[in-house]
This record gives C-alpha cells, structure tokens and sequence, in this order.
C-alpha cells in the first residue's frame, strides 16, 4: 500500500501535540493511585513524625492512599536508594534530612545513587537545631570556651557522642572540632536514647543532639546546655547563647527536614504535590505540632529546597574530607 507523503507529513506534526495533551491529562489526573513516603529510618523521630503528618493529612486531600514506608539501613542509603530507582512518575516521595548531604563524601563511588542527578528537590519541610551539652560534673567546663580550653590542653580526652558517622550531631561536632582546633573522641550509638544514657551514665562527656531530644534531661539538671548550632537562640533555650556568640565566630548548623522524589518528575507534577503538602505543613495545627517538638516549619517550594541542597553538599563534603571522617 502507497502511503502519501503529506499524510506522513501531517502525522508526524501532530505527533508532538498528542503526546504533549497525553502528558497533560496525566498531570492532571494526578494523583490517580496510591502513593509512598519512604523514611530511611525506624518509626519514631521527626523524620517518622513528619511523613505520617503529611501522609494523614494528603490521604484526605487527594482521596487516595498515601502510606509510609520505613526502610532503614545503611546511615539512609538503603532507602534514599530505593526512592532513587522508583519510576519518576510522582508517587514516590523520600524524607531527606541533613545526613543526605554528607553521604557524597562518606561513601565516594560506593554510594548507589547520584545525590544531585538522581532527585527532584520537592520541599524544605523545617529545621531545629542541635545543642552542645556537657555533663554538669565535668570540671572547669561551664561554657563553650572553657570547653575549647579544656580540649586543646587535654587532645582526645573528652569522649562526645553521636547517632552514628554522618548524622547531624557528628557532623555538628566535626565542624565545631575543625573551626576550633580541638580534637575529642567520636563514640557512636545506634540513637539519640543510647547516646543520652551514655552520657548520664558517665560513658562520654559532650554531646551535640536535636534540642527537643535533650529537653527533658535539660530541665532536670542531668544536663548542662551551653550553646545552640543555630545562627539565632532556640526557642525552647532561649538562656542558652548560640556557638557563634559563645566563642565560635561563623559557627552555624541548621537540622533541615526536607522531601524529595525521583528524577525526572514532570513539573506539573511537582508543583501539585509541592502545594498540598505546602499547604499541610502551613496548617496552623501542625505548625504548633512541630514547634511543641522544636521544628520551625518553612514550607518551600522545590527550587528554594534545591538551593539549600547545593550549598550543603559541598559544606559538608569539605567537613568529612578535612576530617578524614570514616564511616564506624
């Protein structure tokens, strides 16, 4: 059968347009099927408190099912993985907290995704802040610059916690080690719980940690707070002056919460899901939830997201590569 040429012509100029009005219907019917939220991490803690928030709230908003899914392992990377490799058609949706930026450099070639190639920025949901503490019987340490004093006269002494290599409260203290000159000595525990105990229990000296994890060991005096990681005092220490005015001129780490779905979303698509979950994060009674826990909500839009995600990889790269941190 002869074809005529200038059907094959008409065809082929139409062919950009029905793909285009396909594609248009499908952002529109979105979403249209069930959708995830994966936490690299155990159910409980702000990342886990976070994903149910907004998975609740979306459940009634699209009418369809949005679940959560906990898939820890591997300081994140098991989940920030499985989020990585899921089709880019918008309903897979990944919790990406502060760690995510320093996995580039803890992991090298050995990290299963690219961190910048491999996502689509969606929202910066929040921050809290870390707090310094010491133990209250430590001798001659009451401030920051005592304990900057005490650490160079006594170079890996002091035993300080974390929640393992690559979290916000070792690298908060690889930053502060690096722009004071001091050396102390990482212990790693498998939670904030276990790293609180140790301290009460004798086992380290300092710690940095989420500020609402170390509340209530705070206002019982086990626990003496004497600096925050902000760049302003946190709300619910507001006698506790930052690092920076305590004596580290420059010193400034936000604990940012933030979500992410895989490359290659179409735009309508994260626009859509960016305003729901903006709109659920503005709601005045999650707001007052996730102050009550210490978390300022910001609620941004994807590029804003994408800003942050920019400067914080290369900070934190330079602080794992100076170090020579080495995941424990």
């Amino acid at each position: 059968m002869q074809f005529d040429k200038r059907q094959l012509l008409r065809a082929m100029a139409a062919a950009p347009l029905t793909l285009a009005v396909g594609r248009a219907w499908a952002n529109d019917d979105y979403p249209s099927k069930p959708t995830r939220i994966i936490v690299p991490y155990t159910p409980g803690g702000f990342n886990d408190t976070l994903a149910r928030t907004v998975s609740d709230r979306l459940n009634r908003t699209w009418k369809q099912s949005v679940v959560v899914d906990n898939r820890p392992g591997g300081n994140t990377v098991l989940g920030n993985n499985l989020a990585a490799k899921s089709p880019a058609d918008g309903y897979t949706i990944l919790i990406t907290p502060l760690p995510f930026s320093a996995l580039p450099a803890l992991y090298g070639n050995k990290l299963p995704y690219n961190a910048t190639a491999d996502f689509q920025p969606l929202v910066w949901a929040g921050y809290t802040q870390n707090a310094l503490v010491v133990r209250p019987d430590l001798q001659g340490v009451t401030n920051v610059r005592e304990l900057i004093a005490y650490a160079k006269k006594n170079p890996g002494k002091l035993n300080y916690g974390s929640t393992g290599s690559g979290s916000s409260n070792h690298l908060s203290m690889e930053l502060f080690m690096s722009m004071t000159g001091t050396k102390m000595t990482h212990v790693p525990y498998k939670g904030s719980a276990p790293a609180v105990m140790a301290m009460l229990g004798g086992e380290i000296d300092v710690l940095f940690d989420n500020v609402p994890n170390l509340m209530q060991q705070i206002k019982a005096g086990k626990l003496k707070p004497i600096g925050v990681t902000g760049a302003s005092r946190a709300a619910l220490l507001p006698e506790v002056p930052t690092v920076q005015e305590a004596g580290v001129p420059g010193y400034e780490v936000i604990v940012w919460f933030g979500m992410q779905m895989p490359a290659g979303v179409p735009k309508p698509i994260v626009e859509r899901a960016n305003r729901d979950i903006v709109a659920v994060l503005k709601d005045p009674e999650v707001v007052k939830l996730f102050r009550d826990q210490g978390v300022e909500v910001v609620a941004s839009t994807p590029e804003a997201f994408g800003e942050l995600l920019a400067k914080e990889i290369p900070k934190w790269t330079k602080v794992v590569n100076d170090a020579g941190v080495k995941l424990e």
